[in-house]
């Protein structure tokens, strides 16, 4: 019963985790609240935390919803991992914002859905199978962003999980393969005074909370608490053309000591101790990315970017494209992963948004 699910969770941990010193894995619980959902950043060598000017800053920067006046909902379709050949397992994502007067800022809300597949259940003496059951697992976040100054945005989002991996434990085990947990994200967006309309910082600390365990308490997992820092500019801008350029580093926040992990609020400071100051430095991601808008308004734009990650690190490199279009309320994007070392489990993902915006300025 369990070949598929362990496979399944191997590789995602081999693509979502970082890796310690003496060959120790830093894994991580519910990894999948990694993967990028929508196809503009997914374009754009999955960088988005000093944009965060759609709807999607709910998953890149929460206060990135600060600075938008407009309402709009985004739905994301993505085969996971297709270099696996595994096509049962897909993710689903489904984000809305809503500027709000009389809270003075902006909220919003995103649904991740991932389906693992169907799994055979084998009874305990041997290879018979006894029954089915599905593997999922699911998030909600909700999201309150506001201007600190003109220049200066905060936000904050709050998330429940759910992790299904199995509807049952395994022989003598008395709990179940399933668990639940908390999270919360807290991002800053910053224009400065100079280049205010052509640069931006931005900061987002995402799924901040208590480790999460299935069936044995003293074998709880941290959530993949993730760090993005990030610039983007606008190198060029005019009626008709538009171009952004960005830059992303990223780092996951995990530290463990053998079979133990810290929690959230001592992994924060202790995973900063965890080797020398090269070993910290190639712990972080990087991605490059740009963007080019055509149109007045913007109609027509085609994106492309790289991401990089250490070889001791998990070693995930990938070129990315994309290209998406806008007419009138309606938006369709798409992004591609093109893997350097050929054939890898992420290697042809293709990721698909539709977009529906309406009130205010621009989306």
């Amino acid at each position: 019963m369990m070949k598929k699910i362990i496979f399944v969770l191997i590789v995602l941990g081999l693509f979502f985790s970082s890796m310690g010193q003496a060959q120790t894995t830093q894994t991580t619980a519910v990894p999948f609240l990694l993967i990028v959902p929508d196809s503009r950043a997914g374009g754009m060598g999955e960088t988005g935390v000093a944009i965060a000017d759609n709807v999607w800053a709910v998953f890149w920067n929460p206060a990135g919803l600060a600075f938008q006046n407009a309402s709009e909902l985004g739905m994301t379709h993505t085969n996971w991992l297709p270099g696996l050949g595994l096509s049962d397992i897909w993710i689903a994502h489904l984000a809305y914002k809503q500027p709000i007067e009389e809270l003075d800022g902006v909220v919003g809300g995103q649904l991740t859905y991932l389906n693992l597949g169907e799994f055979n259940r084998t009874n305990s003496s041997g290879p018979e199978i006894v029954g089915k059951f599905t593997g999922y697992e699911l998030a909600f976040s909700a999201t309150y962003s506001t201007k600190l100054s003109e220049r200066l945005g905060i936000g904050t989002s709050l998330r429940i999980i759910y992790s299904h991996l199995a509807d049952q434990g395994a022989g003598q085990e008395k709990g179940s393969g399933t668990a639940t947990g908390f999270c919360f994200d807290i991002g800053l967006l910053y224009h400065p005074l100079f280049l205010e309309k052509s640069l931006s910082f931005g900061m987002n600390l995402a799924n901040i909370g208590p480790n999460i365990f299935y069936v044995d308490k003293a074998q709880a997992d941290p959530l993949p608490m993730d760090l993005h820092l990030g610039i983007a500019y606008k190198a060029l801008e005019s009626e008709y053309n538009n171009l952004t350029l960005t830059i992303e580093v990223s780092r996951l926040l995990v530290a463990r000591w053998g079979s133990k992990s810290d929690e959230f609020y001592k992994a924060f400071f202790t995973t900063w101790t965890q080797g020398n100051i090269s070993e910290q430095i190639r712990r972080f991601d990087s991605g490059l990315g740009m963007e080019y808008w055509y149109g007045s308004p913007k109609l027509i734009a085609i994106r492309a970017g790289y991401f990089y990650e250490d070889p001791r690190e998990g070693n995930r490199k990938f070129m990315t494209f994309g290209a998406g279009i806008r007419y009138d309320l309606y938006g369709f994007d798409f992004g591609y992963i093109s893997t350097i070392q050929g054939q890898e489990p992420l290697d042809g993902t293709l990721r698909l948004t539709l977009s529906m915006g309406w009130g205010g300025e621009g989306r």
